[in-house]
């Protein structure tokens, strides 16, 4: 069909152009390279090639330096794509090789005439030429490795368009001003002026970048390139122009920014496509921070309130997500008069991710109002909204506003916390939704700075025991990490009274992640709590986990012992870990027995050396002789190890 017959075309076209790349390349190489342009071979083939070619440049020409060039080609027409990438990455370890010139001179236009390939190869290519300006001679031949990346701007994957923009930024700066006008220049102008669009979006990254160090009239064509692409017919390109719109102002003089952006601004947040209009919500706050205060009010704040209102939730949520930087762009009287009342109706937006967006950034929004007037408006405006969301039928937007809502306590202060947000702290406790409640519980310390955390108490305790029996691990896990600063919090009685029983339920655990999430806990909890507390509470019932007929949770003791025998010190690994250890060297699961000798190299080094030579070494020599290999294995990795070497036996005795 129609279809079939432009694709065989497309494909001759592309093969033809290869080719003839192809045939170019090799009368630039010379004889010595021409035994690599054939087809594709095998890896014993291509091996044999490159012996057999290597041979022949050191015989026939006597240039070595044409070999790198040689396997590079020979590389990168490889059918494995792994291959051609790893070639791509060794380029500087080739350009190396040929020196300055010849990168210049044969291993760039054969780049610049081979860019058909895998986009990850494309990409890494893209990658390797912004870090080549040495190579090619330093920043007086820069220029060259503008054709190479000029073309992969113009490539159809995004991600390499990017790379190529990336990299075309970072060596624009390596221009001289005259090169730059000279060579940079015209190469974004051909971009802006591409006939694919894929050319005029990379375009749209470059403006910025030349546009201050180059002349007057050449500024004035580079304006005009923008705007004539902030009206593109292509959505594509208007997004690429929208994104970067407020970059490109803040390299612009201040009546151009008036004269030209703002127009450019009002007519993007304006255009027909979404994509379009919430990009130009970014750039509201570079050129909002660009602008006297006077000007503000007539020449952005008309297009904020419009995005602020758009039909499309999808700016409204950009508003939102962007709400405490435009904030602070735009100053308090602005804030006050016309941010208020908009931040309101986004707290009331009827879409839910509109909402969650807007309750993220209340904390922030109250912080950065003006103190004069600070509690009035939070009291007055923000706090209705904020009630109405802990009650959302959303469980995004409850979660949302749970992370931030904690802080609103030291911005009110202990009376209008205790009036006000505790009522609203309780009832997310009690939240049928598990992140609601761990993101009320990770944001504790907030409220114990200001009103203590004995009022809450009563109302976390079941919170905590229900999200530490969650059905998810992931929930139970999020729960053990915040355990060490509830501790601190309550105090060790409270804990010892009602979480103590929590923490050691934790070690038993089904899964691997809780049990070894509750093993540090329980080092984190000795370290704030004290060694004697250890001993009394947590010491014995873990040591009591030795007999449990369960092998996993008999592991878990030695992990345990692993991880308390430090923070306990050597007087109670010596008396009380240790003869346990001991003992579970003779245990049936083998598991268990190699886990011991591993636990004996872990708290060697807190124990003394008559301990080490007189009961540690002889269970760890009778475990090297071991029936199972593992267990072999580990022993004789602890014997050899720097605690149980004779010499530090010998210096401990010394000591």
């Amino acid at each position: 069909d129609s279809c079939s017959v432009v694709n065989r075309g497309f494909v001759c076209v592309c093969k033809s152009r290869f080719v003839f790349c192809f045939l170019q390349q090799r009368r630039r190489a010379g004889p010595a390279a021409a035994a690599l342009w054939q087809k594709p071979r095998s890896a014993a083939q291509q091996r044999h090639s490159v012996t057999a070619t290597e041979s022949k440049m050191a015989g026939a020409d006597g240039d070595d330096s044409l070999y790198p060039i040689a396997v590079l080609i020979d590389e990168l027409r490889n059918e494995d794509v792994q291959l051609r990438l790893n070639s791509i990455k060794k380029l500087s370890t080739i350009a190396l090789a040929l020196g300055v010139e010849r990168t210049r001179t044969e291993l760039l236009p054969f780049l610049t005439d081979t860019i058909y390939d895998e986009d990850e190869v494309l990409l890494a290519l893209a990658e390797q030429l912004g870090n080549f300006t040495m190579l090619v001679g330093g920043p007086e031949y820069v220029h060259c490795l503008l054709p190479p990346l000029e073309s992969l701007a113009t490539v159809e994957e995004t991600v390499v368009r990017d790379k190529a923009v990336e990299s075309l930024r970072k060596i624009s700066q390596e221009h001289s001003p005259v090169d730059l006008e000279v060579h940079f220049e015209p190469l974004v102008k051909r971009l802006a002026s591409g006939d694919w669009f894929t050319s005029r979006t990379s375009a749209c990254g470059l403006f910025s970048v030349c546009y201050p160090r180059v002349s007057s009239t050449v500024k004035a064509e580079i304006r005009q390139h923008f705007r004539t692409l902030c009206s593109d017919d292509t959505p594509m390109v208007r997004r690429a122009a929208a994104s970067k719109l407020g970059e490109f102002a803040k390299v612009l003089e201040l009546d151009y920014v008036k004269s030209d952006i703002i127009s450019l601004f009002t007519a993007l947040a304006s255009d027909e496509q979404d994509s379009v209009r919430l990009l130009a919500v970014e750039a509201c706050v570079s050129i909002a921070t660009l602008l006297p205060q006077e000007d503000l009010e007539t020449l952005v704040m008309p297009t904020l309130r419009q995005a602020a209102e758009d039909k499309s939730w999808r700016v409204r949520y950009m508003v939102a997500d962007k709400f405490s930087e435009l904030q602070k762009a735009v100053g308090p009287e602005i804030t006050k008069n016309d941010l208020v009342p908009a931040f309101q109706n986004l707290l009331k937006d009827c879409e839910a991710e509109v909402r969650a967006a807007a309750a993220n950034k209340v904390k922030e929004f109250c912080e950065n109002l003006p103190e004069d007037n600070r509690e009035q408006i939070i009291m007055t405006h923000i706090l209705p909204c904020v009630k109405e969301l802990v009650s959302d039928t959303n469980q995004h937007v409850k979660s949302a506003l749970a992370s931030v809502i904690m802080g609103l306590s030291t911005i009110l202060g202990k009376d209008n916390t205790i009036e006000h947000l505790l009522p609203l702290f309780l009832a997310q406790l009690k939240d049928e939704c598990p992140e609601v409640r761990l993101n009320i519980i990770s944001n504790l310390d907030c409220v114990n700075e200001v009103i203590g955390i004995r009022q809450l108490s009563q109302s976390l305790l079941p919170a905590i025991v229900e999200l530490a029996e969650d059905a998810k691990w992931r929930v139970r896990l999020a729960i053990i990490e915040y355990m060490p600063l509830l501790a601190g919090q309550l105090g060790v009685e409270f804990f010892d009274e009602k979480l103590n029983t929590l923490c050691m339920a934790w070690l038993i655990d089904h899964v691997y992640a809780i049990r070894e999430a509750a093993t540090c806990n329980l080092m984190k909890l000795v370290e704030k709590f004290g060694a004697e507390w250890a001993q009394n509470t947590i010491v014995p019932k873990v040591l009591g986990m030795a007999n449990d007929p369960n092998y996993l949770h008999r592991m878990t003791t030695l992990f345990c012992i692993n991880a308390l025998s430090e923070a306990c010190g050597q007087e109670i690994t010596t008396k009380q870990m240790l003869p346990v250890v001991l003992k579970m060297s003779n245990d049936q699961v083998a598991n268990v027995r190699f886990n011991v000798a591993k636990s004996l190299q872990k708290i060697g080094p807190v124990l003394d050396s008559n301990a080490l030579q007189t009961e540690v070494k002889p269970v760890l020599e009778k475990l090297a002789s071991d029936t199972d290999m593992d267990v072999k294995y580990f022993a004789q990795e602890a014997i050899s190890g720097e605690c149980l070497s004779s010499s530090t036996i010998v210096d401990k005795l010394n000591t």
